[in-house]
């Protein structure tokens, strides 16, 4: 695949990020290491740059299993440490492909996002 893919982060999974970036920075300035938020981050990181070589990376999730809220044709899921989840879209055309992450979630949220009840 010879096609620049962008990686751009928005709505919620904006927010999140950002959010996480924040908590982080201040963790660092504590002096605190590797904490769970710290190993998140380099995990969103380390998926981010695994998309941008190969943005089929992630599970692709059936049309059908779409939640309806997303509004998305397309919808793909990465896994992140300590079980969260990250979902993006594609957009693509003949210069370059666009993955928008659209969510980062824990593992409790994504299972009521997409409607699964615990056992």
């Amino acid at each position: 695949m010879n096609k620049l893919v962008k990686v751009i982060f928005i709505g919620e999974a904006k927010e999140a990020f950002e959010r996480l970036n924040l908590i982080v920075g201040k963790q660092m300035e504590q002096g605190k290491e590797n904490t769970s938020e710290m190993q998140l981050l380099k995990s969103i990181h380390q998926k981010i740059s695994l998309i941008k070589a190969n943005p089929f990376y992630g599970d692709n999730i059936q049309k059908k299993l779409i939640p309806h809220k997303l509004r998305v044709p397309n919808l793909w899921r990465v896994e992140l440490s300590g079980f969260w989840r990250m979902l993006y879209m594609l957009k693509g055309d003949e210069i370059e492909i666009v993955a928008f992450m659209l969510e980062i979630l824990s593992h409790p949220d994504y299972d009521k996002l997409f409607g699964y009840r615990g056992k």
